[in-house]
């Protein structure tokens, strides 16, 4: 039997790389999949992409409430719960130094990155306690365990998930949910083209081109390379699976050993 037969997972970011990347693995594991992303044509092919019969989507905000009630609801209605939510919808707004960084840009990406996280969490948890529990797993980054110049919200925002996670993953087990994060380095995604294109802008004479700053990147990492969405959904996969049984409340990097040398 596959690792997620039976079971009905919601991934919002459900069009982003490591999205599309989750509910391909998902959905060849067995798993109903619902695909949640802002972007109605980039989930269009994202379903086109995965390929399978048992994958569907919906567009919607992950930022407000409303939205979020329907995406549930619409899940619900199809497959008759939820049994995984993978909150992953996330953006990474505008390098720039605090001084510098607009109020509505902090605004922004903590409404997508902290308060969608949150909303899923309060609207999906019913759901899930109805199954006799679930999993979640929540999409945070390096950058949650660390600074990042240039990237205060982000960071922000995902330090703030990490929080959020520990006191659903303490709620949620009386109900049978477990509760954790994946915390990635950069990976090959459109979100790290995005902010390899601002250093660009940003960084003065330090770097030429985007192939520049890549290569610095990749040699900042001890493996010496970016990650793959593939290896990211892998770790999801386990965490939304019951091979991990006994894990809640915990924070996993998949980062090539890149914070490996720090504490927190």
């Amino acid at each position: 039997m596959s690792k997620l037969s039976g079971k009905v997972a919601v991934i919002t970011g459900g069009a982003g790389g490591i999205g599309r990347a989750a509910g391909k693995l998902f959905a060849e594991a067995g798993a109903q999949v619902l695909l949640v992303d802002i972007n109605e044509k980039a989930l269009n092919d994202a379903v086109n992409y995965i390929s399978k019969d048992n994958v569907s989507y919906v567009a919607a905000d992950t930022s407000e409430p409303d939205e979020v009630k329907r995406f549930v609801d619409e899940a619900v209605r199809c497959y008759g719960g939820i049994d995984i939510f993978l909150a992953n919808a996330g953006i990474e707004g505008e390098l720039n130094l605090i001084i510098d960084t607009p109020v509505e840009m902090f605004d922004k990406v903590m409404a997508v990155n902290v308060r969608g996280v949150w909303l899923g969490l309060k609207y999906i948890m019913p759901e899930m306690k109805k199954r006799g529990g679930g999993s979640i797993v929540i999409t945070s980054s390096t950058a949650g365990v660390r600074g990042s110049s240039m990237m205060s919200p982000y960071s922000t925002s995902k330090h703030a998930v990490i929080g959020l996670m520990r006191s659903a993953a303490l709620e949620g087990a009386g109900m049978g949910i477990r509760v954790n994060t994946v915390n990635p380095s950069p990976i090959q995604t459109r979100m790290m083209r995005s902010i390899e294109t601002q250093r660009l802008e940003v960084g003065g004479q330090t770097f030429s081109t985007v192939e520049d700053i890549q290569e610095a990147t990749a040699e900042s990492s001890p493996l010496k390379r970016y990650g793959e969405p593939e290896e990211v959904a892998k770790l999801m996969l386990f965490l939304a699976s019951d091979d991990s049984s006994y894990c809640s409340g915990g924070v996993y990097m998949v980062d090539g050993a890149v914070t490996a040398g720090r504490t927190s």
